[in-house]
């Protein structure tokens, strides 16, 4: 389903995929509007003394990027009802003018009560790719 049309919204229905990239520049450009200067943002050094692999993106920046999926889709923000996320992995940015790369999907699983209940893959992409959001749910108003 690639346009929004609140009356024919149908459980199964698959949103168009949404690839999303996140730099370092990015995570500084995030960080000054969040004002989350955790080190863990920009330096590599205290990422790795913490134990990830370097320099890793907000967690609140991936679960914003990737609503963006169902935003784009119902065409008006206003329509998102509720969104809720775990966070189960990190996403490692490196230090280099590609950044990471995510992968997002989403399938709509029920509509009931005027609502649509979606729900998000949101992964790194890869041989084997790295799930790092989980039980991703969005919930839409599909009301006229």
């Amino acid at each position: 389903m690639s346009h929004f049309e609140p009356d024919t919204v149908r459980a199964g229905d698959q949103l168009p995929a949404l690839e999303l990239t996140v730099t370092r520049a990015d995570l500084i450009r995030y960080a000054g509007a969040s004002t989350d200067f955790n080190p863990i943002h920009w330096s590599d050094r205290h990422a790795r003394a913490l134990g990830l692999p370097g320099v890793v993106a907000h967690g609140m920046w991936t679960m914003g990027a990737a609503l963006r999926i169902v935003t784009d889709w119902c065409e008006d923000p206003a329509r998102l009802a509720d969104y809720s996320v775990r966070f189960v992995r990190p996403v490692p940015v490196p230090d280099d003018e590609e950044g990471a790369r995510l992968e997002v999907h989403a399938q709509v699983t029920a509509v009931e009560d005027g609502l649509a209940t979606l729900a998000l893959e949101v992964r790194i992409p890869g041989d084997k790719p790295v799930k790092v959001l989980g039980m991703a749910t969005a919930h839409v108003s599909v009301e006229a």
